[in-house]
């Protein structure tokens, strides 16, 4: 998800999207802990995207105590 969607995605939806990468990122560690882990690069990219999603929410956040 480009960061540019997740600043339309409503204060709801944040948390949900951030628990469905977090699980998803918890299994491929699982994966890569057992070693048959097919797409490596696919836990870099899921860390990042709970990043990015957490600074947009936090963001919006400061924008509303303004």
């Amino acid at each position: 998800m480009k960061p540019s969607d997740m600043r339309q995605l409503k204060a709801e939806d944040f948390q949900k999207e951030i628990d469905s990468r977090k699980k998803e990122l918890m299994e491929l560690r699982f994966q890569a802990a057992m070693g048959n882990l097919a797409q490596p690069h696919r836990v870099t990219q899921l860390r990042r995207e709970v990043a990015q999603l957490n600074t947009i929410r936090g963001e919006q956040r400061a924008g509303e105590q303004k």
